[in-house]
């Protein structure tokens, strides 16, 4: 076991900025090797008919891991397969239509090198990102990704850790030339992560969480002050919106706006909604995404938004309570 040592906090910091700038110059070092090998390996998993099917060996599995997940999450089909699971069985996942992607730093792994030459046998296309483009992976490989650097983070140039972040960083560099290549948008990212906070927002519709029919606070423009309260009392948002026969909208009125009335000692006895409504007020389309919503709340400091239809009638409204409870904001 080993002795508890005391160790400066100086010491300690100057360690772990030594470790991310060593693990920064191992990715800034990844450009130079950078080449046709690159766009070969795009181009082959932006043809390939299958899925990529990410394999590794410790670090590098973790490592590839993360890699399948990104593919998968950006619109192209990819999943990891462990080596040594592969050797007893699990290579049956893996098809002629796939593209094998394999990550070893020193391309000799033993459980993957025992599976190589069953993954050419097959005709399935092998790209390899690895530290040693002159190993057993790289020359079974049909695409060679040098992902070699100067040194290890590790005090010991033991550890994987300036490799591992420059495999990661390679991983990273092909999903986003891929996405691109594929025209993948912001929509098709939220289809892969409807439950994350970013799919709520880029999915979700205010006609999905928008009040309608009779929770509308409306009055024509006729309505007395005693309506107008009553319609905003009984609906609870604080404000009603103002139609006329056609249900276009005409104007809003708000609590705050009474209380102004009121602190200017206006007589409301005699006043209708036609007399004390804000014209024009700010609408959106059914078909407009809740967050357009929150946006527009937060620019003009309201916390209900009217919603209208493609004609320009009054459908729905939509308060800031309904977005938080779609977790949108």
């Amino acid at each position: 076991m080993m002795a508890k040592q005391s160790v400066h906090p100086s010491h300690i910091l100057a360690l772990a900025r030594q470790t991310l700038t060593i693990e920064a110059q191992a990715i800034e070092g990844l450009q130079k090797n950078l080449g046709d090998s690159f766009v070969q390996a795009v181009q082959s998993i932006l043809a390939v008919k299958g899925r990529v099917v990410v394999m590794g060996m410790g670090k590098s599995g973790h490592i590839g891991r993360k890699i399948a997940a990104t593919f998968a999450s950006t619109g192209t089909p990819a999943f990891f397969v462990h080596p040594a699971e592969a050797s007893h069985g699990d290579l049956g996942m893996v098809t002629r239509d796939d593209l094998v992607l394999a990550l070893s730093n020193s391309g000799e792994s033993e459980e993957l090198s025992a599976i190589l030459p069953l993954i050419k046998r097959q005709g399935v296309m092998l790209v390899a990102i690895t530290g040693n483009t002159q190993s057993t992976l790289a020359q079974y490989a049909r695409c060679v990704l040098d992902s070699s650097v100067e040194k290890e983070a590790c005090p010991m140039n033991l550890a994987p850790t300036a490799s591992t972040t420059a495999q990661l960083a390679l991983g990273d560099a092909l999903a986003v030339a891929v996405l691109d290549a594929r025209g993948f948008k912001q929509d098709d990212f939220a289809r892969s992560h409807p439950g994350g906070s970013l799919g709520r927002r880029l999915l979700t519709h205010v006609a999905d969480i928008m009040r309608t029919g009779d929770a509308i606070p409306m009055v024509t423009p006729d309505a007395g002050l005693t309506q107008l309260m009553r319609e905003m009392s009984q609906k609870g948002l604080g404000a009603t919106a103002v139609v006329d026969q056609q249900q276009q909208v005409l104007g809003i009125f708000t609590d705050g706006d009474l209380r102004r009335l009121i602190e200017k000692g206006i007589d409301l006895r005699e006043l209708h909604a036609a007399d004390v409504m804000h014209p024009n007020p700010a609408t959106l389309s059914d078909t407009a995404l809740a967050a357009e919503a929150a946006d527009l709340m937060e620019q003009k400091r309201i916390t209900s938004v009217l919603v209208v239809n493609g004609q320009h009638q009054l459908c729905g409204v939509v308060n800031s309570n309904d977005l938080m409870r779609a977790k949108v904001i």
